[in-house]
């Protein structure tokens, strides 16, 4: 392992236990500001290794998605946080929701990392950060580990800013189950 590649893991390990140690205010959090919740979410079109090119938050209307960032793929809490949700992967399915990870490594990093683990989901290149800066997830030149959870109108729902990979994805479902019975609930009334 190169020396830059042992520094950026070692910060990526810093910055993670850094931002899950502090109580972080909703508006704005480690790497700026976050977008709005019960709000159109931020769009956005990226590069994918997924073989479909290039993929855009508004390709899954009709779906949930959880758009997950994180710092850099082969990284050992990145790695983690990748499998639990590619082994939740059917659970999601079942839910009508799509994951979406996003770090700034690029495409060809993305098809390795996908292949080394076994993940069936897109990872999207934010090689420039700028999507990552958008939804307020960005610090020296790596994506933070945030979750953010869009229901299928694109409509923010949820965040969350203090990830623990080796629990994340069962948090995300449980939010997932939350909103979805709490909208459900909200259309029978309108109805």
């Amino acid at each position: 392992m190169s020396r830059r590649s042992l520094f950026k893991w070692l910060l990526a390990l810093c910055l993670t236990l850094f931002s899950s140690s502090f109580l972080i205010t909703p508006a704005l959090a480690l790497g700026g500001t976050q977008p709005p919740l019960n709000e159109p979410a931020p769009e956005f079109t990226l590069p994918t290794n997924s073989g479909e090119g290039e993929i855009s938050l508004s390709d899954y209307r009709g779906q949930w998605v959880v758009l997950y960032f994180y710092p850099k793929d082969f990284t050992p809490g990145c790695t983690l946080e990748a499998k639990r949700f590619q082994q939740d992967l059917p659970k999601y399915q079942e839910r009508n929701a799509q994951i979406l990870g996003v770090s700034v490594d690029d495409v060809d990093s993305h098809a390795e990392f996908c292949d080394s683990e076994g993940l069936k989901f897109p990872l999207l290149a934010d090689t420039t950060g700028k999507v990552s800066k958008t939804y307020g997830s960005f610090l020296t030149g790596m994506s933070l580990r945030h979750t953010y959870l869009i229901d299928p109108n694109g409509i923010l729902r949820e965040r969350f800013l203090g990830v623990i990979p080796a629990i994340h994805s069962a948090e995300v479902l449980e939010k997932l189950d939350e909103l979805t019975i709490s909208l459900l609930e909200v259309r029978r009334f309108i109805t």
